[in-house]
């Protein structure tokens, strides 16, 4: 019995798909970029992400498994503009030798603000993905990198592509109508760091924050007290934390100004399949109606 429940299970897995047994391994550096992938690819891609729901990626430190996973993989992608300071590192430890994909090829930039404490950029702002026009570009560049690893499989990933293009289009069109529901002079907002520079460019938005666009920059004193001073005298009350960075600064600018702390937003990091933001999609319109509702406390 045991013999012929052996020969069943050999059988059994001789016979499948072809597809299912060769699916082109991928890895995203970020969740992100795992999901906009995956939107792409569909079921012909076993899609893998190194830094997770709920972290950032900005400190994160690579593991032994990353560079395992980076070994064996056929596809690469990557946001690039430095936002991944270490996968240069960790490609070439690996070492990688597939297809690399930099999502924000072609993609216009905007300068990144001065880090609090200095008073000079340090390059294009890598957060493109908060411009959900932009993000049109990354899912187009995602497609021709899959195309490019899989040609057999060009025109299924075109297709999705396409499909993934006119939901982004109507997502765009949501966030401006949302936003304009908002008057001109209410629309601004505090933030934990600055990461919301290519949605303020898209949408009409402002936006101020203690940190600079990487978390691991931390404001002088100084600067938080002309931050807490600018939020009274705009009287600001949508005040933000996001879900990859430390409470501690936002509690304090609320505590001292009379702002109102609102539900986590997501930037850099996808919510877990439990959350509100488990999807790009999901997490633009989860925090297109968080900021709406609070900036319209202004």
């Amino acid at each position: 019995m045991l013999i012929r429940a052996f020969v069943v299970a050999v059988a059994l897995s001789w016979c499948l798909p072809a597809a299912a047994q060769n699916k082109l391994r991928t890895v995203a550096t970020f969740s992100i970029l795992g999901n906009l992938t995956a939107e792409v690819a569909g079921d012909l891609a076993d899609v893998a992400v190194l830094v997770g729901a709920d972290i950032d990626a900005h400190t994160y430190q690579p593991r032994p498994a990353d560079a395992r996973s980076l070994a064996e993989a056929r596809v690469l992608v990557s946001n690039g503009l430095g936002f991944e300071g270490w996968i240069d590192r960790l490609a070439k430890a690996a070492p990688f030798k597939g297809r690399a994909i930099v999502a924000t090829a072609g993609v216009p930039t905007l300068e990144a603000a001065p880090t609090p404490g200095h008073n000079h950029a340090h390059g294009p702002d890598p957060h493109c993905w908060q411009d959900v026009g932009r993000v049109r570009q990354y899912v187009a560049n995602i497609a021709m990198g899959l195309a490019e690893a899989d040609p057999a499989n060009a025109a299924h990933y075109r297709d999705r592509a396409e499909a993934f293009d006119r939901r982004l289009a109507d997502l765009d069109t949501w966030v401006k109508q949302e936003i304009a529901k908002v008057p001109a002079e209410k629309r601004k907002a505090i933030t934990g760091h600055d990461s919301f520079r290519y949605f303020a460019a898209a949408y009409g938005v402002q936006f101020k924050s203690p940190r600079g666009y990487n978390t691991g920059s931390e404001p002088s004193a100084k600067d938080v007290a002309v931050l807490i001073r600018q939020v009274r005298e705009q009287g600001i009350k949508a005040l933000f934390v996001e879900n990859m960075t430390n409470p501690g600064l936002i509690d304090q600018v609320a505590r001292e100004s009379g702002g109102i702390v609102g539900p986590r937003l997501y930037s850099d990091a996808l919510s877990g399949p439990d959350g509100p933001a488990p999807t790009y999609e999901k997490m633009m319109r989860h925090n297109v109606t968080a900021l709406v509702a609070g900036m319209l406390k202004n």
